[in-house]
């Protein structure tokens, strides 16, 4: 239940952009489109999609079936806060655009900074990442302490009203305009009225079924299953552990369906999350758990948690699919009402995409109001499909070159993971090559960027030129068949 949040500032890389996306620049005035607008959901979609509509509408109300605690906790509404989380460094941008100063912020809460290649190990293919200066700064902290933080932030904006501990029970049909619009929420006591609507409430967000109630069809839906089931365990961290790196990731490959992560996080805490696909699970209990990390391809992770100590209790959750909501499809929408964030597509958790495709959902969200409320939803969803496009040809892609995951695969994915695969063996000594990988797996450059000429080069220069043995790097680290 870590946060990795990359900052790319100072990075300069000759082959790929680092502005994929734009950052409007705030006006610092509210220029209102409307008079009210409500909020569905209070986790970090949802804040940030209140952040966005306080400068268009002269009331925001923001509803969530819990109460929210006045420090940085757990609470039910969200349950995959005790478990690893990623921002990435498109996401952090974002942040800091519509909270100015939230990255001093996060640092003076605790949160860990540090370069996320120099300092951190990435197994790909048989090998770890080469490790340079790359002045891509990770950030690292809790996801209770990232949403404490920014919930902070939105409660202090005067226009923004909380109701807490009220659930939504449906959408208000506007009584003038017939179903061509929708007008409010019903709760589960009265009716509440706004001119627009924004449905943040995540993946078991009602949405299909409110839509379908109002006489609309449901949007064309991908799916593509790979029945992920991981546990996440806290330990105590000291700093020289790891050979004093902050960040550890093991993917699963086509030959392992096991993966695991160990971040560092504010407390002097490792959080380890271990993962598997459609079977073989890790244990909660401690000397499993263990035993788990010991078996996974490298061994890097359990050479820490072997004699760690344990820090509260084993959390489990299942993650059956990545889903996806393709709105922009539909001909027929109502008027007054969005799907936001979670409630549009979820991905493969693994990847730490979510928050981060929220944010610039509320980039596009900001943008898309600018030009009024009129058609204000194809416009979104447009824009907002083009944002969900990269992390889900980046956690999709990579979850359907495991022959388990049950999706269409194409002859353009067999030659993507294909190439990919050869990228990661690259990046075990080129350096451009793993910076490139990181700029796209951090949605500061859009997936093409590794196909550019010089990435080739560098992708076909690392494999066909490599040394024979193994990375120097990787001998350092023990393997399953070295113990």
């Amino acid at each position: 239940m870590v946060l990795i949040i990359f900052d790319p500032r100072r990075v300069v890389n000759p082959f790929v952009s680092a502005e994929p996306y734009r950052f409007l620049k705030a006006t610092g005035t509210m220029d209102h489109k409307g008079k009210h607008a409500i909020v569905i959901g209070g986790s970090m979609g949802g804040l940030l999609a209140a952040r966005v509509l306080a400068d268009h509408f002269e009331t925001v109300t923001l509803i969530d079936r819990d109460l929210f605690p006045d420090s940085p906790e757990h609470r039910r509404g969200v349950p995959q806060s005790r478990h690893t989380h990623g921002l990435l460094a498109s996401g952090r941008r974002a942040l800091e655009r519509f909270f100015p100063g939230f990255s001093q912020e996060m640092l003076d809460a605790g949160a860990l900074s540090g370069d996320m290649i120099a300092s951190s190990k990435w197994f790909f293919e048989g090998g770890l990442f080469a490790k340079f200066p790359s002045e891509l700064t990770g950030f690292l902290l809790s996801r209770p302490l990232i949403e404490y933080l920014v919930r902070k932030r939105v409660r202090s904006i005067p226009n923004v009203k909380f109701m807490e501990g009220t659930i939504v029970t449906g959408l208000l049909p506007s009584a003038i305009q017939g179903n061509a619009r929708v007008a409010g929420v019903r709760l589960e006591d009265r009716e509440l009225k706004a001119d627009l609507v924004v449905d943040a409430s995540g993946r078991a967000s009602d949405s299909l079924d409110w839509l379908e109630s109002l006489g609309y069809e449901k949007p064309p839906i991908e799916r593509v299953e790979i029945g992920l089931g991981y546990t996440t365990r806290l330990f105590r961290r000291r700093s020289q552990e790891s050979d004093g790196d902050i960040a550890v990731v093991i993917p699963a490959n086509r030959a392992a369906t096991k993966g695991g992560v160990m971040l560092a996080q504010e407390g002097d805490r490792w959080t380890v999350t271990l993962f598997s696909y459609f079977k073989d699970y890790a244990p909660s209990d401690i000397e499993g758990f263990r035993e788990y990390a010991r078996h996974l391809p490298y061994r890097e992770i359990y050479n820490v948690i072997r004699d760690a100590e344990p820090i509260g209790e084993p959390y489990t959750a299942r993650f059956p699919a990545s889903v996806r909501k393709h709105y922009e499809h539909l001909d027929r929408f109502p008027q007054g009402f969005l799907a936001f964030g979670d409630s549009i597509s979820s991905f493969n958790p693994t990847f730490g995409q979510g928050m981060s495709t929220a944010a610039l959902e509320a980039v596009e969200l900001d943008e898309a109001l600018r030009a009024g409320l009129s058609g204000l939803a194809p416009r979104f969803f447009k824009k907002a499909a083009k944002v969900i496009d990269i992390p889900w040809t980046v956690s999709v892609g990579a979850d359907l070159n495991l022959p388990c995951t049950r999706g269409p695969r194409n002859a353009g994915v067999r030659f993507i993971n294909w190439y990919v695969s050869k990228l990661h063996k690259a990046a075990h000594r080129e350096e451009a090559a793993a910076l490139a990988f990181q700029m796209v797996a951090n949605m500061l450059a859009p997936p093409p960027s590794i196909l550019h000429p010089k990435v080739v080069w560098k992708v076909f220069k690392g494999n066909v030129f490599a040394r024979r043995e193994r990375p120097a790097a990787l001998r350092t680290s023990k393997d399953p068949q070295e113990v």
